[in-house]
């Protein structure tokens, strides 16, 4: 039967490397943590409806904080961005409109841009109140058009508390649910 002996050390040299060894691994993982949430993603909890029928009140997202930093938004992506009037208060909406585009909302309810409808399937119901977009808004070269995808219940672009987003105040896109379990999935 073999007996494991502890292994001498000189005035506990070896302990305090092992500390040190300890401390500086337990910073690099707190610094690799810290980046990684306030750069790269971060969770996010849907608060209300107006991203129904693709996003439910209490949904639980991963945000994607860098994509954006590499590329431009693109119609239809799914973005997080500060309400201004409201300290840590954000919307989450859909982009419909792009910069230098124009973006009119008729009568029948219909979404144009450039003059011609949009082919989108997420906002079902015609909208009823066409806000700001009742005439031509104009996108500057940083702005961008969002509406929530239930669009007769949703606070965005069509109303001057929101207005047009511009690329700078966009956190970051909904990439993820995770919660509730039965609905995980990628965002469309």
């Amino acid at each position: 039967m073999s007996k494991l002996k502890k292994c001498p050390t000189r005035d506990g040299s070896r302990d305090k490397k092992d500390l040190i060894r300890f401390t500086v691994y337990l910073v690099i993982v707190m610094v690799v943590a810290y980046s990684l949430v306030h750069f790269v993603v971060s969770r996010s909890v849907v608060s209300g409806h107006s991203m129904e029928k693709t996003l439910s009140d209490g949904d639980n997202l991963v945000v994607d904080k860098i994509t954006y930093r590499f590329s431009d938004p693109s119609r239809y992506d799914v973005v997080i961005f500060p309400y201004l009037y409201k300290k840590n208060t954000y919307y989450i909406k859909r982009i419909i409109g792009l910069p230098g585009e124009t973006v009119q909302i008729t009568e029948e309810g219909k979404i144009m841009i450039n003059g011609k409808q949009l082919k989108e399937d997420f906002g079902l119901a015609p909208i009823r109140d066409p806000g700001v977009a009742e005439a031509k808004v104009y996108l500057g070269k940083d702005e961008y058009f969002v509406l929530g995808d239930n669009r007769n219940s949703s606070e965005d672009s069509r109303f001057f508390d929101v207005g047009n987003i511009r690329r700078s105040q966009i956190i970051g896109r909904a990439l993820f649910r995770f919660y509730p379990f039965q609905r995980m999935g990628r965002i469309r």
